[in-house]
């Protein structure tokens, strides 16, 4: 059930709205689709690319920056809130394609086992009628 209109916003609506919310996808970062509600708190030009490896970091900044917004008088933290399911939604996409991607090694590498033994069983065939 969602919570009662109004100027300030439950959680819960929030996270509803979040998952609602198209995402757009530039060079491997993804951000919200929806207009900010303070526009000066995003760059005008787009995101650095950042790699897998930072990703960790990303969230902790986020994490930390929401913490620090709910814990003093700072209405960012719808803001941050995005920020955070953004960085949560990028890693999770991450996860989706190491997924796929290590499925198709798993076959890539089976077939190579096949065709190793395949060629085991030639090489012994022909040592036998070598003999």
């Amino acid at each position: 059930m969602r919570g009662v209109g109004g100027p300030l916003l439950c959680i819960g609506d929030l996270l509803c709205d979040v998952a609602d919310d198209d995402v757009i996808s530039v060079d491997a970062q993804e951000i919200p689709s929806s207009p900010s509600p303070s526009p000066s708190s995003f760059p005008t030009s787009p995101p650095e690319p950042f790699s897998p490896s930072d990703l960790n970091r990303l969230f902790e900044d986020h994490y930390n920056e929401l913490v620090k917004s709910l814990d003093g008088n700072d209405h960012s933290w719808t803001d941050l809130m995005l920020k955070l399911c953004a960085t949560l939604k990028v890693a999770d996409k991450l996860i989706a394609s190491a997924d796929s991607n290590v499925q198709l090694l798993l076959e890539k590498v089976a077939m190579l086992e096949r065709l190793l033994k395949r060629g085991d069983c030639i090489v012994k065939g022909l040592q036998q009628k070598m003999n």
